[in-house]
């Protein structure tokens, strides 16, 4: 296991991680701290505890509002998806429609064409 130091709140902390997760953990670190300093410029001085607890619970209300976006999100690629299903069977019964139908006019052109030529018509096979 990789080991990172990390800061919060100008206080370093030995943190494990997987081998190759320094800098993602390093990156987590510093947007937490963030936080951190976000709420201590507010409040001031109020205790590490109550910063942490306070900046993990703006963390955790982000990620609730995230989460609850995704959703949306899934619920409404849902629909489209089956929106586009409904479509495309929609397209494929149109263009068999249409190949009937120009089947039947091939067919009447063909009959036309043969009584012009003086023959009589091929019955048609549709």
């Amino acid at each position: 296991m990789a080991q990172v130091t990390v800061t919060i709140d100008g206080k370093a902390y030995r943190m494990a991680c997987e081998e190759g997760q320094e800098d993602h953990l390093s990156d987590l670190a510093a947007r937490f701290d963030q936080y951190v300093s976000h709420l201590k410029g507010q409040f001031g001085e109020i205790g590490d505890l109550r910063l942490t607890v306070m900046a993990g619970i703006m963390v955790m209300d982000e990620l609730s509002e995230v989460n609850r976006r995704l959703k949306s999100l899934e619920t409404e690629l849902g629909s489209l998806k089956s929106g586009n299903d409904v479509a495309l069977s929609e397209q494929a019964r149109s263009e068999e429609a249409l190949a009937s139908a120009l089947s039947e006019v091939t067919a009447q052109i063909h009959n036309i064409a043969a009584r012009l030529n003086g023959r009589a018509a091929a019955p048609a096979n549709g």
